[in-house]
């Protein structure tokens, strides 16, 4: 039973991972079809980030007070009807319209899925269904994209939709049949001390470190395409193929995070963002027109990006243990604006100085990551790293 529930937790975590990023792989068709400019359509993505990072912890404090099973189901059912509507838009304000009830649900699903993931476990295996959960987000983030492009272009622009929403509706099911009615009542009788928890000085530290950590990462990984091919003078092909072998090292990457926070895991939380920096020295130093060479280091960059998703998360919620959810959900909205700094930064450094600019700005957001982790200053909390001054 325990093993089905995650299954089908982290098939709904790809499909709401498709239904947010699988636009980009689309882009030119929606362009085409409804007659924008590309600047319009990247709105798909912007407004979804954008609505999840301010509406994401009130939607999470509203419905972590209902029945998980039941906000779970709800919400994978809005995504599926959502992708089913969108596929038969009349025009980019409708598609782009049937963003956002999925945008309000995205830091809901996220949060409840993990505590429901975390409760199928003991307290000191919670690492280990994290990471476990985190493989629907990662394949999510690795491969919407390129499947919903694949669908596209060998189906129908329709397709695309219809398999996020055939998806979301296979994970509805699933988590209907597999979880117990009645879960998640434990998180609100907690609710009146939150104005306790939000002075409390180890969260704020947490959230910073989880916006600086997401910053450096796409600060990188959104040029990723364009530094291959302007820095390592490779071609569409050989691009796609090293982006493939990313996401191989983020699978990676993601089951050896999550071993390594529930053996010690302040100190993983405390090196993450020096091996980051690391990373990104090798991929400067040895990024070249070298196709063998470039496989071992994006499986490396891969690993090591990836591995953020759950250090960041576990990091954010361990300074709030008794309100998982919430602070579930001000890791997801931490999370994205991180990731719009990261993109702005990157962007600018790459207009200022070049290609090259993508990695200082990882190196400048590593820097305030690990200033803030170490203020927290983690080798107090023991190996779980529970802090709450």
């Amino acid at each position: 039973m325990r093993a089905r529930a995650l299954f089908f937790i982290a098939l709904g975590l790809f499909g709401l991972y498709a239904v947010e990023f699988g636009v980009v792989g689309i882009l030119p068709a929606i362009v085409q079809r409804h007659g924008v400019e590309v600047s319009q359509a990247a709105w798909l993505v912007a407004l979804f980030a954008g609505v999840v990072a301010i509406g994401g912890p009130a939607m999470v404090l509203w419905l972590s007070r209902y029945d998980r099973r039941r906000v779970l189901t709800a919400a994978l059912l809005v995504f599926s009807l959502c992708s089913l509507l969108s596929a038969q838009a009349p025009s980019f304000a409708v598609l782009l319209a049937l963003r956002i009830p999925s945008a309000l649900l995205h830091p809901v699903f996220f949060a409840l899925a993990f505590a429901a993931a975390v409760s199928l476990y003991p307290p000191e295996r919670a690492a280990h269904a994290t990471a476990m959960a985190f493989l629907g987000t990662t394949l999510g983030l690795v491969l919407g994209v390129p499947l919903a492009t694949w669908i596209e272009a060998r189906v129908s622009y329709e397709a695309s939709f219809h398999f996020c929403a055939a998806v979301n509706l296979l994970a509805a099911a699933g988590l209907w049949i597999v979880l117990p009615a009645g879960g998640g009542a434990q998180s609100r009788a907690p609710l009146h001390r939150l104005p306790t928890i939000l002075r409390r000085r180890a969260l704020w530290l947490s959230i910073i470190a989880a916006v600086a950590i997401f910053a450096a990462m796409f600060s990188v990984y959104s040029y990723a395409a364009e530094y291959l091919a302007r820095q390592a003078h490779l071609g569409g092909t050989a691009i796609s193929i090293l982006l493939g072998v990313f996401g191989v090292g983020g699978v990676l990457g993601n089951l050896l995070a999550g071993r390594a926070l529930e053996r010690q895991f302040a100190w993983t939380v405390l090196a993450y963002p020096l091996v980051l920096a690391a990373t990104y020295g090798v991929l400067l130093a040895f990024a070249s027109s070298s196709f063998t060479t470039l496989v071992p280091i994006c499986l490396l960059w891969g690993a090591v990006h990836t591995s953020g998703l759950i250090v960041s998360q576990l990091w954010v919620t361990s300074a709030a243990p008794e309100v998982p959810e919430f602070a579930t959900s001000l890791y997801v909205s931490a999370a994205n604006l991180g990731v719009v700094l990261g993109a702005a930064m990157g962007g600018s450094l790459i207009a200022r100085v070049g290609m090259p600019g993508v990695l200082w700005s990882g190196w400048l957001f590593t820097a305030v990551a690990l200033v803030a982790v170490l203020a927290r200053r983690p080798w107090r909390g023991g190996v779980q790293g529970r802090l709450e001054s």
